[in-house]
């Protein structure tokens, strides 16, 4: 897969090796703050890059848009 990751990430991240990455806090996202991290915290004990990759909620929804590509309108 590949990813871009200036787009992804804040630019102090770009940089960084995957594992320090996966460790930052969700803030390390492009477009999320600390303050989204500490509600993201609070509502899904979400505190790291990878506990948001890894939110049954996410990858619910991640599915559910893909399952919708497959399906004819």
């Amino acid at each position: 897969m590949a990813i871009e990751l200036d787009k992804v990430l804040d630019k102090a991240w770009v940089d960084k090796p995957l594992s320090e990455v996966l460790a930052a806090p969700v803030a390390a996202l492009k477009g999320v703050t600390d303050k989204d991290g500490e509600l993201l915290l609070e509502a899904f004990g979400v505190k790291t890059v990878a506990d948001f990759g890894q939110l049954k909620y996410a990858r619910w929804a991640h599915a559910l848009v893909a399952l919708n590509q497959t399906v004819k309108h």
